[in-house]
């Protein structure tokens, strides 16, 4: 039984700045650390080689993000990915009061397409934290139902 989602995991080249950035602008907490040098297990766990790397959890409520810094093997960069791109896409941050998270977060080093805008019950906005990694902001209204079940269409 799969009860759901338990973090999102993002490799980087600068793990303190992303920390930071993630602690002092977007408001997650540390909720561990660790690291580790040609561990056996863990090599075979992730499927690589002699890997070492630093790694922080980070926590807000009930999301959960880890970061990943590799010092080997040696990460490679690629252009930054576009929403319409496969693999990871984005995380999305549900935020109260967008307007106010979109001026903070901008303030704090993240640049986003346009002002945030509303479709039906959500108002939403695309942006990219320090690294180029797209990161949603979402305030759903009052009324919004998050249970997808609602979403399904009646047979004909």
């Amino acid at each position: 039984m799969i009860r759901g989602i338990h973090h999102t995991a993002i490799c980087t080249a600068n793990l303190d700045r992303l920390v930071a950035f993630y602690r002092d602008v977007v408001g997650f907490e540390v909720a561990g650390e660790s690291e580790w040098a040609n561990n056996e297990l863990i090599d075979e766990i992730i499927g690589l080689k002699n890997s070492s790397a630093r790694q922080v959890m980070m926590r807000a409520g009930n999301a959960y993000l880890e970061f990943f810094q590799y010092a080997a093997p040696e990460s490679r960069d690629v252009d930054p990915m576009r929403p319409c791109d496969r693999g990871y896409t984005h995380i999305c941050l549900d935020v109260v009061d967008i307007h106010a998270e979109h001026k903070r977060l901008t303030e704090g080093g993240m640049t986003f397409n346009r002002a945030p805008g509303g479709v039906g019950d959500i108002r939403a906005v695309y942006g990219r934290d320090p690294d180029g990694n797209i990161v949603e902001i979402q305030e759903t209204t009052p009324t919004h139902h998050t249970d997808l079940t609602l979403l399904k269409v009646p047979a004909a």
